[in-house]
């Protein structure tokens, strides 16, 4: 949900601060691994490999 949507100031406000929490996090995440997280597509693929090394598309065919 974007931050313009929210339908009162308060949800604005709340919805503006997890986005910059967000950001400040994925900051010290990559600071620590010294590599840019992955993002959009390349992301969910990243995360939903399971153990075995398959991706959930691999697994769905």
């Amino acid at each position: 949900m974007a931050v313009e949507n929210a339908p009162a100031p308060k949800g604005k406000a709340a919805a503006k601060g997890l986005r910059q929490a967000a950001a400040k996090d994925e900051k010290k995440v990559e600071a620590r691994t010294g590599r840019d997280l992955k993002k959009g597509e390349k992301r969910f693929e990243e995360r939903s490999r399971s153990s075995d090394g398959k991706s959930a598309g691999t697994k769905q065919m």
